[in-house]
């Protein structure tokens, strides 16, 4: 349980708690007693007026100092630089209501598209690396606009530091970390995603300190709007990208500490118990939940043309997007005859493929896959069995439907879909698919069976409709089932998906499930099969699962040297940077590096907390009794509680797989300075302050200089980057070769 030390300033709030009747511990961090009428009565002073409004002057120097360091010479590079390419070109899509895929949630991305609406921009731009702006984009305004959220992180770290009950030199301490971090002034300066994510970082650790300090007085109005706020924070945080659901958890750590605690208070009744669960659920789960849900439906509503990410996307949900070739014209029924793509329903799932080049191994027959590229590799006749020899399409319109046996025979290469007893090529488990044959030479091994799951448009199964049916193949003598989930082959079958026959018969396996994408047959009329629209939710879970998907697939590739690519070890010392940019003469040169003091005095603060609970933890267990409740509360909640926060955006990057850049360490270092401010205003808390004011001087100063040293590493380096030669401390800082 938080004391009242904690959830109270330690200036002018004891009188607030005198009123709630709280008993008032002593301490440091304590609230101090309430003053006398003849203490108030103290003469005018400049310094002393400056003092009393320090909560006025102070965030508001900060802050413009703040927007001054992100925004100074901000537009001086006239090029696309680094992840520009990137942001820039999502933004566009918005602009041109396209619809696109990307591995990170949408609202950061929808943003961008904002600011390049507010600049006049209309999307024509492609954002490739390294190009030059043409002068009808405002880049310089979409910057500002990005800089604008790494700006407002400065205010939100004062006022958090404030929350967490730092005396007032380690709240500037704190402040100042933030703002002349180098590398957050760099980030901050372009068209990224990195500054929306810090900001929403911070205002959800902001929001959780200012509902702990209310923690005894529940139910208040402010403390319903503090819970709230956290909830919308989260939410924001998880809708730029996934990162956010670190700080997510942190919270959540919290909540589950907060409400054993209350468990374990037999004088609270049950009712009240069951508010506060009630509360929580409602303000860090049902509120978060429906900001990420409602990012996805602006980002649905706005992209309502066909665009580069359609393909990953169910058939049904392409039909309906304005332009696309999907289902345009289709007939609705499948014929014996007809030619047709196939997709898989897994999550970015694609579709069903094969092309010249063979396996080189296992049956060595035809490569088949799955692709999400749309060409006629993907196109397919439907063909009765063999034991219909008799049958010919041309002639008579028969419709296969649930429980046929049909062959399916590829369009570029007239070869049949075929199964047989060999492994698959990477999941062994399973058995190979490959093509075989021709019209007339194969065998039974050709034969697939239709077993129909669901249909969007009707309950009648006795046909295949294009796009609304949903349906099965299993093999006609294996048993198994064409499966195509999300391995994907060596380079040798160009990375695409792995198409198998899977043995075990999961009816729920969507990756098994498959429908008519594109149909064509001049026999059957035309249809309209895009009158049948996906569910929102059927369409949010399908995107966010082959979001994960494709995340998990960005790994580092062995063929490729990645000069901008880091390891997690090299982050927290500050090992390594990186370089924005091409690192010719003639253009404006930015290197991402972080402000040594500030990285290593945070990465030392963390051993240093350890070092600090190990001590205290040795005295308690020699029976000391030195720290007050107040104390404890203090190293718990302002102290504990940022290191987990370290911990929690830190350890994830050292079990991924996935390839890592710098950045990635930002919002950990956010956790790591609280973590510094918390052991200096500990170490310092009893000296007097003379001296206080000596050391916490010196540590502005040395951050501030070293900040001013690397300035051209953040406001651009040109011309030859020999000249700062003295900036390279360390051979792996590479700024000048």
């Amino acid at each position: 349980m938080a004391s009242t030390a904690h959830t109270t300033g330690a200036n002018g709030n004891a009188e607030e708690l005198r009123r709630r009747n709280v008993a008032q511990p002593t301490g440091p961090y304590a609230a101090k007693a309430p003053e006398t009428e003849k203490s108030k009565e103290k003469p005018f002073t400049v310094l002393g007026a400056i003092d009393d409004y320090e909560f006025i002057w102070a965030p508001i120097l900060f802050t413009a100092l703040a927007f001054f360091t992100r925004m100074w010479k901000i537009g001086l590079s006239p090029i696309v630089t680094w992840d520009e390419a990137h942001f820039g070109k999502f933004g566009s899509h918005y602009l041109k209501r396209e619809f696109y895929f990307d591995v990170h949630p949408p609202l950061g991305k929808m943003l961008v598209g904002l600011s390049g609406y507010l600049a006049g921009y209309n999307g024509s731009f492609e954002f490739k690396s390294g190009e030059t702006y043409p002068p009808e984009l405002n880049y310089t305004f979409m910057r500002v606009f990005n800089a604008c959220f790494g700006a407002l992180c400065v205010p939100v770290a004062y006022f958090t530091a404030k929350e967490l009950n730092f005396r007032r030199p380690t709240v500037w301490l704190v402040t100042i970390m933030v703002l002349f971090e180098n590398s957050y002034t760099t980030i901050s300066r372009f068209i990224l995603l990195d500054s929306m994510l810090l900001l929403f970082t911070f205002t959800t650790v902001l929001c959780w300190a200012k509902f702990h300090r209310l923690q005894h007085d529940p139910f208040s109005p402010e403390w319903g709007l503090w819970l709230m706020l956290t909830g919308v924070s989260i939410g924001c945080v998880c809708s730029v990208k996934w990162v956010g659901f670190f700080v997510t958890a942190l919270v959540g750590l919290y909540t589950i500490e907060d409400l054993w605690n209350k468990f374990g208070n037999l004088k609270m009744p049950k009712v009240e118990l069951a508010t506060h669960v009630g509360f929580r659920v409602f303000g860090l789960i049902v509120i978060p939940l429906a900001v990420y849900m409602f990012s996805f439906f602006l980002h649905f509503l706005i992209l309502e043309n066909s665009g580069p990410g359609d393909a990953q996307m169910s058939s049904l949900f392409q039909a309906n997007l304005r332009g696309t070739e999907v289902g345009k014209d289709s007939p609705l029924e499948i014929a014996f005859g007809s030619r047709a793509t196939l997709k898989n329903m897994g999550y970015g799932g694609g579709l069903l493929h094969s092309h010249h080049q063979t396996f080189p191994e296992g049956s060595q027959q035809q490569q088949i896959t799955c692709y999400h590229h749309k060409d006629s590799n993907n196109d397919w006749f439907f063909y009765p069995n063999r034991g219909e020899a008799d049958y010919t399409p041309e002639e008579e319109l028969r419709f296969p439907g649930n429980g046929d046996t049909i062959r399916l025979i590829h369009a570029q290469t007239g070869r049949n879909l075929h199964s047989h007893q060999i492994a698959a090529p990477v999941t062994k488990a399973d058995y190979e698919v490959s093509c075989y044959g021709n019209t007339t030479v194969g065998d039974t091994k050709d034969h697939w069976i239709i077993e129909v799951v669901r249909d969007a448009a009707s309950r009648d199964y006795s046909k295949i409709r294009t796009l609304t049916t949903s349906f099965r193949l299993r093999h006609a003598d294996l048993g198994c089932y064409l499966r195509a989930g999300n391995v994907n082959l060596p380079q040798w079958g160009f990375k695409q998906i792995e198409t198998t026959c899977v043995k075990q018969n999961k009816p729920r396996d969507v990756y098994t499930h498959w429908n008519v994408e594109s149909h064509w047959n001049e026999k059957l009329p035309p249809g309209d099969p895009g009158s049948y629209k996906s569910p929102f939710f059927q369409d949010f879970i399908h995107l966010n699962v082959a979001m994960m998907t494709s995340n998990n697939a960005l790994v580092p590739d062995p063929d490729k040297q990645d000069d901008l690519a880091s390891s997690f070890w090299q982050w927290p010392i500050l090992h390594v940077g990186l370089r924005m940019c091409g690192w010719n003469d003639d253009i404006v040169k930015y290197f991402l590096l972080g402000n040594p003091a500030v990285y290593w005095g945070s990465t030392a603060s963390l051993g240093i907390f350890g070092l600090i609970v190990l001590w205290y933890l040795v005295r308690w267990q020699r029976g000391y009794d030195e720290l007050k409740q107040a104390d404890i509360d203090q190293i718990h909640y302002s102290g504990l509680y940022p290191v987990i926060g370290w911990v929690l955006h830190y350890i994830p990057f050292v079990a991924m797989g996935r390839v890592t850049y710098v950045h990635h360490y930002y919002p950990a270092l956010y956790f790591a300075i609280l973590t510094a401010g918390f052991c200096i205003d500990w170490a310092t808390r009893k000296l007097n302050k003379q001296v206080n004011w000596i050391i916490f001087g010196a540590l502005y100063v040395l951050i501030i200089g070293l900040f001013w040293l690397f300035r051209a590493l953040c406001f651009g380096m040109e011309g030859s980057s020999t000249q700062w030669r003295h900036l390279k401390w360390f051979s792996s800082w590479r700024m000048t070769d």
